[in-house]
This record gives C-alpha cells, structure tokens and sequence, in this order.
C-alpha cells in the first residue's frame, strides 16, 4: 500500500493532545539515548506550556505529517532573536528546531526530511539564515540526517553529574 504524506502546519494549542502523545513518544526515545532525562508525566505541563508560548510569541511553527490521515510525525521550531551577548558573527534570527519526531512505524520513509524541508523552507522565506538545533550524542541516526542534511557539528556540550 502507497502511504500518502500530508504535512500541516497546526496550531499546538488546538491539537494538543495529538502533540503531546508524539512529544511523550519523543521523550521516551530520548530517554532512552539518555538516563537523565526526565519523565514525561514530570514535566509534560510545564514543557507542553512553553512550546504553546514560544508558538504565540517566537514566531513559532509546528509541522504534522499525516500518513494517509493519520499523525506520523511532527516537528517544532521558533525564532530566537539574537542580542548584543552574541558571540558569532551572524545578527539576523536563527531558527531554533527544539522538537521533531517520526513514529517507529512510519520511519525510514523520508517524513522527518520533508518535514524538516517545509520547516526550513518556512523560515527561509521569512530572512533566516541561521539554524541552530540540538541533538544527544547516542542519537546516531538523527546525527547522520543532519549532516547529510547540511548541519554542521560547531560545540559539544559536557556535563558532570555531581
């Protein structure tokens, strides 16, 4: 059966139930990858909260793929605006992608990259020229679509859990 890709862009305020179930989805995998991470029942109001308010205030976007009418997948992103503590040489917005997921049963079909695209194409429309996103070390297949995708690895971040 061919599955047919839709991608939306959707209000999270008013889909967020369909949103939350995939940042749940999102955060289990990600705990996963990474012990520290918090529960999602912990923090699902006060992180469900913020991608509602930097949607309202940062100019934000959130994409739903659907698979023949189904969510497969989604992906977040907003604009930060940089100040005078600066220290690259880029001035202008940057869009920061904080979310993205794909359902294990839809993946390896290319949504994340069309998702990622239109999400781009987005904010490009829009002046940006600077993409900033995060993602964990263990997470070797987000890390490989990034960098065929372009993105290049500029920090590492170290932690020490006292």
């Amino acid at each position: 059966m061919d599955t047919s890709i839709e991608i939306m862009p959707v209000l999270v305020s008013e889909h967020y139930a369909e949103i939350a179930a995939m940042m749940m989805e999102l955060h289990k995998n990600e705990h996963s990858l990474f012990d520290k991470t918090a529960q999602w029942a912990d923090i699902e109001a006060g992180y469900m909260r913020h991608v509602v308010q930097m949607q309202t205030e940062c100019d934000g976007v959130c994409l739903v793929a659907y698979a023949n009418g189904s969510p497969a997948g989604f992906i977040f992103g907003y604009i930060e605006e940089q100040d005078d503590s600066r220290i690259e040489v880029y001035e202008g917005k940057e869009l920061y992608v904080s979310d993205g997921y794909v359902s294990e049963s839809f993946r390896r079909q290319g949504i994340y990259q069309k998702l990622n695209a239109h999400l781009e194409q987005h904010f490009i429309d829009k002046g940006v020229r600077r993409i900033v996103r995060f993602t964990l070390v263990r997470n070797t297949g987000m890390r490989q679509l990034l960098e065929k995708g372009g993105y290049e690895v500029t920090r590492l971040l170290y932690e020490k859990w006292l």
